[in-house]
Formats: structure tokens, C-alpha cells, sequence
């Protein structure tokens, strides 16, 4: 199974895809965890990687896909993988599917957690964390029970003009992808605003289309 994971913060990409991983077998890639690694770890990717976001700038797409290609000649990468915030735009997913050629491994699907901006708004600006324990609950929909007594916090990036922004570049970025996907006949488009088992089999039966 190789596959990318699209959704916009809040849609449950990370939740559906530990789900993935513990039934598939194959390791999630994220861009971020791979470039905290490299980094941590001094190889030289990591050190352009750093370099980049010292001088305050974005870290170049041929760094990222370095990382990549690194990451995927991993023993638990050779049944698949599920890529997490990568692809960001059309470059980026022309570059990977460039490489995954050389590699012999083309994608299978692209799957888009689909979701309402209005509704992921709400899952976002509404969560809040416990101070004490380190809980997290959503004053909309999963709030504390009656009698909770520690102090809940809101994070700064979870604040509405955060959010707003977020939502703004994720909603410009991702269009083109789906459109570009859509095109290649890989996208497959599993609704987002339902538990997390429904989703899950949801997003199963489509890998497996």
C-alpha cells in the first residue's frame, strides 16, 4: 500500500493513520517528524534542512524529497508507506511522482479526508488542553465531564485567527492537488464527519478500490 493522506488540521490524518499503520504495516512518513530527525541527527540533509530554517526560510523541495527517498529505502517502507503532509503543492507532487518512477513504487491512491471548512473551524478553535493531566477536549464537541476541576488552556495555534489562516493556505494549497490527483485517477474522496472507526473503513475500502 503506498498512499498519500490529504486533510486539513483537524480532519484526523494522524488518528487514521496510526489506524493504517497498525493494520497495514507500513510506516506513516511525515515530512516534519523526518526533518526533526535529520536535523537531531546532524546527517547532511538535516544540516541544509537547518540551515534553511535559520536564515527564516522554507526548506527547498529537493532537501525534502532527499529525505524522503532516505526514509522509503527503509526495511519497513518496502510493502508501502502513508505519506502525511507531503505532497503541499502541484511541484512538489510532480517531483514525487518523478522519483517514486525511478523507484519503480507509484502511488495507489491518494486519499482526501473530506471535510467542511465550517466544521473543522469549530473541531479546531474549540479544543482545549487540561493543564493538570494533559487531556485534550473540545469545548463543541467532547467537552469535560461535570465536575472537572483543573484549568483548561487553549494553544496559541489553535486560536480563530490562527485557525483562519491555516484553513486559508491549506484550502489555496490542496484544490490544485485534488484536481491534479483527480486527473491521474488516483484521488479517492472519503467523507471526514463521522467517528473514527467509520472513517477508518471507510478509508480502507478505498485503498483497496
Amino acid at each position: 500500500m503506498r498512499i498519500v493522506l490529504l486533510g486539513a488540521p483537524g480532519s484526523g490524518k494522524g488518528t487514521q493513520s496510526q489506524l493504517l499503520v497498525k493494520t497495514h504495516g507500513v510506516p506513516q512518513i511525515s515530512t516534519g517528524d523526518l526533518l526533526r530527525d535529520a536535523v537531531a541527527k546532524r546527517t547532511e540533509l538535516g544540516q541544509r534542512a537547518k540551515a534553511a530554517m535559520d536564515s527564516g526560510k522554507l526548506v527547498d523541495d529537493a532537501t525534502v524529497l532527499g529525505m524522503i527517498r532516505e526514509r522509503f529505502s527503509k526495511p519497513d517502507a518496502v510493502n508501502g508507506f502513508i505519506l502525511d503532509g507531503f505532497p503541499r503543492n502541484i511541484a512538489q507532487a510532480e517531483a514525487l511522482e518523478k522519483m517514486l518512477q525511478e523507484l519503480g513504487t507509484p502511488l495507489d491512491s491518494v486519499v482526501l479526508m473530506n471535510l467542511d471548512l465550517g466544521i473543522l473551524f469549530k473541531r479546531l478553535t474549540g479544543r482545549r488542553i487540561c493543564e493538570e493531566c494533559g487531556k485534550v477536549f473540545n469545548v463543541f464537541t467532547a467537552p469535560p465531564a461535570a465536575g472537572h476541576k483543573h484549568r483548561l488552556i487553549q494553544r496559541p495555534d489553535d486560536k480563530e485567527e490562527v485557525i483562519g489562516k491555516r484553513l486559508e493556505v491549506y484550502e489555496a494549497q490542496t484544490k490544485p492537488l485534488i484536481k491534479y490527483y483527480d486527473a491521474a485517477g488516483l484521488l479517492r474522496v472519503v467523507d471526514a464527519d463521522a467517528d473514527v472507526d467509520t472513517v477508518f473503513k471507510s478509508i480502507d475500502r478505498a485503498v483497496k478500490k
